[in-house]
């Protein structure tokens, strides 16, 4: 598996495309998925790859100036528990910090709701990321948003 920080827009928005559509448990409604793949562009973007295959990215959109957001990370479901999302994660963080930010942070549904993110939220927090505010309304009402954040 190697990791590749990604500099053009355009290959930002076809892997975010490739990986985001093979991802309907998570990323299931075409707006928001539309919207994630257009606000990749100008954003630090990190894909993995098996081989000359993409099967994962996150990238990373500034929410203050101490602190950045993980906005949207998707993985191949089969590359699942592989490592794949912790070492994308760990060259975002590396990258967050050389760009002198001391917080970051990651929104999911809340812990409990659904199967599917309590395994997501599971994941962030073995990341070390803490619990910081639930916004039960923020997504809406069958959505509360969980927001967990990390000192880098």
């Amino acid at each position: 598996m190697i990791i590749k920080q990604i500099e053009s827009d355009t290959d930002k928005k076809s892997i975010a495309r490739t990986i985001l559509e093979a991802l309907p448990d998570w990323f299931g409604i075409p707006e928001a998925t539309e919207e994630y793949i257009a606000d990749s562009k100008s954003k630090p973007f990190f894909c993995a790859y098996d081989g000359d295959t993409p099967v994962g990215f996150l990238y990373l959109k500034e929410t203050g100036r101490h602190t950045v957001e993980l906005a949207v990370m998707g993985v191949l479901k089969e590359y699942h528990r592989h490592g794949v999302g912790r070492s994308l994660f760990l060259k975002a963080k590396a990258e967050a910090r050389r760009l002198g930010y001391s917080f970051i942070q990651v929104k999911t549904v809340q812990m409990g709701k659904y199967t599917i993110y309590d395994n997501t939220n599971c994941f962030y927090i073995s990341l070390g990321f803490k619990e910081l505010e639930v916004f039960p309304t923020l997504w809406d009402e069958c959505n509360p948003c969980q927001i967990y954040i990390m000192a880098i």
